[in-house]
C-alpha cells in the first residue's frame, strides 16, 4: 500500500513539534521527512536523524537538479525536504510528515496534491503568548516578534484539510492519529492493502 504525504504546520508555539514526537511513538509505519541543511549541526544533533547536514554549494546544486519538494532560506541558512527520500518511504507503505511552515505547505501542495495538510492551533492568543514566554529563552523583544509572527501565519489555516486545536495535548495526539487511520481505512487503501482478502470473500 503506498504511503500518504501528511504536511504539518503551525504557528511557533501551538505544540506542533511536541504532538509530532508524540504520535511517532503511537502509530506504526509512520515517519518524519529528514531535512536538508545548510546550517551547523547543534550539540546532540546526528546527521542523517535529526537532519542532512550539507554545504551551501551542495544545496545550490540540488535546487538547479531540482532535488527538493521544497525549500527555504531561514536566516540565511537554506533547509529543504528531498523529493527521493520521501518518494522512497511513500512507496514502501509509510506515511511520511513534512513539518514545514505555511509557505513550503503550499509548495508541496502544488507538486504532491495528493498530500493531506494538518494546521495546528493554539486556544487562545493568550495562551499562545504564554506558551511562548514559558520557554525562557527568549526577550520580550524576540517573544513579540515570534508573537507577530505567529499571528501573521494562523491567518493561512483555511489552505489547508485538517484543523486541530491543541487545548488539551492528549486529546490533539488522539485527533491527529485519528486523521492517519481514517485515511488509511478509505476504500481505495484497503482495497490495495487487502486485495486476496477481499477476492476471497466476493468469489
Amino acid at each position: 500500500m503506498i504511503g500518504t504525504l501528511y504536511i504539518i504546520s503551525a504557528p511557533s508555539g501551538a505544540g506542533k513539534t511536541s504532538l509530532i514526537a508524540s504520535l511517532l511513538n503511537k502509530l506504526e509505519a509512520t515517519e518524519m521527512a529528514v531535512s536538508h541543511t545548510t546550517r551547523n549541526p547543534r550539540e546532540g544533533e546526528v546527521h542523517g536523524v535529526h537532519y542532512h547536514f550539507i554545504t551551501a554549494e551542495e544545496f545550490l546544486k540540488g535546487i538547479h537538479e531540482d532535488m527538493f519538494l521544497e525549500h527555504a532560506n531561514v536566516f540565511g541558512n537554506h533547509y529543504g525536504t528531498s523529493k527521493a527520500e520521501v518518494d522512497g518511504l511513500l512507496e514502501k507503505g509509510v506515511d511520511v510528515i513534512l513539518e514545514i511552515d505555511w509557505q513550503g505547505a503550499q509548495q508541496v501542495r502544488e507538486l504532491m496534491p495528493e498530500s493531506r495538510s494538518i494546521f495546528i492551533l493554539p486556544p487562545s492568543k493568550e495562551e499562545l503568548e504564554r506558551r511562548l514566554r514559558g520557554r525562557a529563552t527568549d526577550s520580550d523583544e524576540v517573544i513579540a516578534k515570534r508573537l507577530a509572527q505567529s499571528c501573521d501565519d494562523i491567518k493561512h489555516y483555511k489552505e489547508f484539510d485538517y484543523l486541530v486545536i491543541n487545548d488539551d495535548f492528549d486529546e490533539s495526539v488522539h485527533q491527529l492519529s485519528c486523521i492517519f487511520q481514517a485515511n488509511r481505512l478509505q476504500l481505495i487503501k484497503q482495497q490495495e492493502a487487502n486485495a486476496f482478502l477481499l477476492k476471497g470473500l466476493v468469489s
